[in-house]
């Protein structure tokens, strides 16, 4: 296997309302993006600017790409550990910060992953292989902004039954 993996991706602007962009105010924000072989995905900016609140937007699409690593990650390295996890859920969330001049840059994120293992003997192996998922993920050794983890790790006999 190659060390080196390329991506491609085709973005197009989709916002054009008949001016282009000749007013601030009235062109559109979306755009559309396909990736050979797979779903097209319908985007636009956040609603703060001007942008469709029913589409993914790139600040979305950061923190997904940023707790689906995480997530993948730890997987593995569970599956590699013979540690079998059951369910694992994680409601995360970033903080991005606007200067003065319109520039933004996120400033934090943190994931809240909630995991349940088949056995009790490995809880304490499984929440500690977080730090080591964070270390191995590929988005979030890409990123300029700290990335803090809440996990928790239930064995399934003490698992919370789900809502």
């Amino acid at each position: 296997m190659s060390n080196t993996h390329h991506y491609a991706a085709a973005l197009t602007w989709t916002g054009n309302e008949g001016q282009g962009t000749a007013h601030y105010e009235r062109y559109g924000r979306g755009f559309s993006v396909r990736v050979d072989g797979k779903p097209e995905l319908q985007g636009s900016a956040d609603p703060t600017f001007r942008g469709d609140a029913g589409r993914h937007n790139p600040e979305d699409l950061l923190l997904i790409a940023v707790s689906s690593c995480h997530l993948l990650s730890y997987l593995a390295l569970c599956a590699k550990h013979r540690i079998s996890v059951l369910a694992y859920a994680d409601q995360a969330e970033a903080t991005m910060e606007l200067s003065p001049d319109g520039s933004g840059r996120f400033t934090s994120a943190t994931l809240h992953p909630r995991v349940v293992v088949e056995d009790a003997a490995h809880v304490a192996q499984a929440l500690a292989l977080h730090a080591r998922a964070h270390a191995m993920c590929f988005i979030a050794n890409s990123c300029n902004f700290p990335i803090a983890h809440e996990a928790t790790v239930t064995a399934a006999a003490q698992a919370e039954p789900s809502p």
